[in-house]
């Protein structure tokens, strides 16, 4: 319940507030996102399971959001961001899929 509150909460103060994006962040933050995504797909999967440790949920979500935002800026050092931003949404997205279904399979039973 505390964490819906505070997605709430988020959200209120966000349009409220409507905070602009650095131009500088703007590349990093859509892949930011979908690593953050991941790691919430894979944190209610371990939840489900019996298996979530909130230590490991916060490491894992932290980490995943960095090493994302650092393959993309290394890709645009490179010359090649558009590449790896599209590798690194292909790698997150299937993680994120894969962990829907292990969800919706223990939800539904199916």
């Amino acid at each position: 319940m505390i964490a819906v509150l505070g997605l709430v909460a988020g959200v209120i103060v966000g349009l409220f507030v409507q905070p602009s994006v650095p131009p500088a962040v703007v590349p990093y933050l859509p892949i930011a996102v979908v690593a953050a995504l991941d790691a919430v797909f894979g944190g209610v999967r371990a939840m489900l399971d019996g298996i979530f440790d909130d230590k490991v949920f916060v490491v894992s979500f932290l980490s995943n959001v960095v090493v994302a935002a650092l393959i993309v800026f290394l890709g645009d050092q490179l010359g090649v961001g558009s590449q790896l931003s599209t590798g690194v949404v292909v790698v997150l997205g299937i993680r994120i899929f894969s962990n829907a279904a292990a969800i919706r399979r223990h939800v539904f039973r199916a």
